[in-house]
């Protein structure tokens, strides 16, 4: 189970710029001096990188793993930060550069984790991807038995992109508690919009393998451009 209010925001285009997200090592000493300067940037730029990080390490590194820094605001305060690493879906990141199955895993996780509202839900996270495949069990299964959707992309391509589907029967559900980042939000013309960056491209079943049963999780979905990807991560509510 994990808590999502990650803004969008914060997966703007400029928080995602090639100057500030790097697949390098996954510790202050490794990024690059771009990042590293976005990471201390007092303004506003800078707390949306730092919010995004703080995701990021808890996607990608396990409890055991930790993401530490210091930056100064405008007034002169130093903040000494310190992110735990959570579901540690790619842990490694933590000792060197970022694979390509990483990028994708931790991109499906940061959009799975993402609010257009900015506000924490309790979701169930499930992948064909371990650890998840492993950690989720029938007791959260049951606790969280409305299968939302599925979340998959690439934050750390030339061109990044994230994508989402929506399984029909959790729409309603899923818009009730604020959870509009799969469904889409319906604005006051019934026009869908988007979350942020994360493209909706419609209904998991036409995008999707079946629901895999015993996990309730979608094992891989194709992508509109990139194609096939065993690297998603389905979302289930309350």
């Amino acid at each position: 189970m994990s808590g999502n209010a990650l803004s969008a925001n914060a997966l703007s285009a400029n928080a995602l710029s090639a100057n500030a997200l790097s697949a390098n090592a996954l510790s202050a000493n490794a990024l690059s001096r771009e990042a590293a300067l976005t990471l201390k940037d007092p303004g506003e730029g800078g707390e949306l990188f730092r919010t995004l990080v703080k995701y990021m390490v808890s996607c990608a590194l396990d409890e055991s793993q930790r993401f530490s820094f210091s930056w100064t605001d405008a007034a002169g305060r130093t903040h000494d930060e310190v992110y735990r690493g959570e579901l540690g879906l790619a842990d490694a990141w933590g000792r060197g550069p970022l694979d390509p199955g990483g990028k994708q895993i931790v991109s499906a996780c940061l959009a799975a984790r993402t609010n257009r509202y900015g506000v924490s839900v309790v979701i169930s996270m499930r992948s064909h991807q371990a650890p998840l495949r492993h950690e989720v069990g029938r007791e959260e299964r049951e606790a969280y038995p409305h299968v939302e959707g599925a979340f998959w992309g690439d934050l750390f391509a030339e061109t990044p992109y994230l994508r989402a589907c929506y399984t029909g029967a959790s729409v309603e559900l899923s818009r009730a508690v604020l959870r509009d980042c799969a469904a889409g939000h319906v604005d006051e013309d019934g026009d869908l919009e988007a979350c942020g960056m994360i493209e909706i491209v419609g209904d998991c079943q036409a995008h999707c393998s079946k629901l895999h049963p015993p996990g309730q999780y979608y094992k891989d979905c194709v992508d509109p451009e990139s194609g096939k990807t065993r690297y998603v991560v389905t979302t289930g509510l309350r």
